[in-house]
């Protein structure tokens, strides 16, 4: 594998170049108009415009992406997370070209890719799954009948959804109504697919995922588990592990259930099994993201691994580096997802970033950015700007190294979400690890 395109932008398309360049591998970038000045463009080996700043008119414009891919002869198409990371049909398209696509195979995406049928691969699999619709549904009136037989609250979701959109929690018939065909318009926007499904709601629940690896010769192993239960409006904000909630026996049966998951639909490359665990620790299959996940530093760092790079070793056809009882973990890891947004209202605050101040080669911080001074955060793509990854021997070590970077931190021209990361570091429930997916909603009503 001589040269990659990475089809995705900032932070990651960074990410994965660095990989890239120390294995001696060229990568080419492919960028829109907003995003030609980020660093991304300018580390690449080459890079390519491929439209205009709209994602429609760029980054899921397949068939220009893959035509840069033919000109410049790749090896291989990284797709990063979003965009077109878990599209069964770009996968395919990849392939078809004689291009290593560089994630599971189109099968498994599709399959996954499909919450219902996910749901009922992982039951199939012996896995445990949260109480819910057998089949997708259509209308409201279907919704309805479903709801009265879980009893509320309900999660309403989109089949094809991920990343938090398309999901709503129902509490009565009269909020089922009114967000039926909202989430079923939106899901339709988003994933091209209005199907929807019913989930009996977890109350006081953790968010809790296990990284998991296969190779082509049959070998699937995990990488322990990461706690993704600090949320805003279903979405990860902070990510660690080890996941200060599990006991260690739980800790060794879900991890144990996501490979078994894993190894069921003979899964290849990087994929994450995310689960919904109760308060008296029982857990719950959610969805299987197929492909790398925004966390995976905080898995890189306790185990010491690269999984960029095993996951171009993977696709090029090597075995996997290391086998399960050789996979160690130590310390404790912490991300903090930096956005451009309003820290009190969540709101996106795009524009020019005038000072970019993040210190470098600090013990126990990573910093992993697609920005600098003077780029434009615009309004056309997810706002993230950076992610702060701490490490420490423990939990209370790695949370006062944060509260010690945050205050090094300067960023001027947007506003940030790290007074909200200040304010959860100096919270007891917090720092006691007594938190779950309804943490900052609560935190906000007090």
């Amino acid at each position: 594998m001589k040269k990659v395109l990475i089809a995705n932008r900032g932070e990651i398309a960074a990410r994965i170049m660095k990989t890239c360049h120390e294995m001696g591998i060229e990568t080419v970038a492919v960028y829109s108009d907003a995003d030609q000045e980020l660093p991304f463009v300018k580390n690449a080996t080459v890079a390519h415009r491929i439209g205009e700043p709209p994602v429609m008119k760029s980054y899921l414009q397949m068939d220009k992406i893959i035509e840069v891919a033919e000109k410049e002869q790749v090896d291989a198409i990284h797709p990063g997370y979003g965009f077109l990371s878990e599209n069964a049909t770009f996968a395919k398209a990849v392939a078809k070209k004689g291009i290593v696509f560089i994630g599971p195979t189109p099968e498994v995406i599709s399959l996954m890719g499909d919450k219902v049928k996910a749901r009922q691969t992982m039951i199939d699999a012996g896995v445990p799954v949260v109480p819910g619709s057998e089949k997708g549904i259509q209308t409201v009136e279907e919704a309805l009948k479903l709801a009265k037989g879980f009893g509320y609250p309900v999660m309403l979701k989109a089949s094809g959804g991920g990343g938090g959109i398309g999901m709503v929690c129902c509490h009565s018939d009269e909020e089922l109504q009114k967000a039926f065909q909202t989430t079923k318009s939106r899901a339709k926007s988003y994933f091209g697919n209005d199907e929807m499904f019913i989930e009996k709601f977890i109350p006081n629940a953790r968010h809790i995922e296990v990284q998991i690896f296969g190779d082509h010769h049959g070998k699937i192993v995990h990488l322990f588990e990461r706690d993704c239960s600090i949320q805003r409006r279903n979405q990860k904000v902070i990510e660690e592990t080890p996941s200060p909630f599990l006991s260690e026996a739980t800790r060794k049966k879900i991890c144990h259930s996501a490979k078994k998951a894993a190894e069921f639909v003979g899964y290849t490359n990087a994929g994450t099994i995310e689960f919904i665990v109760d308060e008296q620790e029982n857990f719950y299959f959610l969805e299987m993201n197929t492909r790398l996940q925004v966390e995976h530093a905080v898995t890189e760092i306790i185990t010491n691994l690269d999984l960029v790079k095993w996951q171009l070793l993977v696709a090029r056809g090597d075995r996997l580096p290391l086998a399960q009882n050789e996979i160690m973990a130590s310390g404790h890891s912490i991300e903090f997802r930096v956005y451009a947004e309003d820290p009190i209202k969540f709101f996106p605050s795009p524009g020019k970033i005038e000072e970019f101040t993040l210190p470098q080669n600090q013990k126990g911080v990573r910093i992993d950015s697609g920005y600098a001074a003077g780029t434009t955060v615009t309004p056309f793509y997810d706002p993230m700007v950076a992610k702060i990854i701490v490490k420490a021997d423990n939990r209370p070590e790695a949370i006062q190294i944060a509260k010690d970077y945050f205050n090094q931190i300067v960023i001027k021209g947007i506003k940030t979400n790290i007074p909200l990361f200040q304010e959860i570091l100096n919270e007891g429930s917090y720092t006691e690890g007594e938190y779950n997916t309804n943490y900052i909603s609560l935190m906000k009503k007090h």
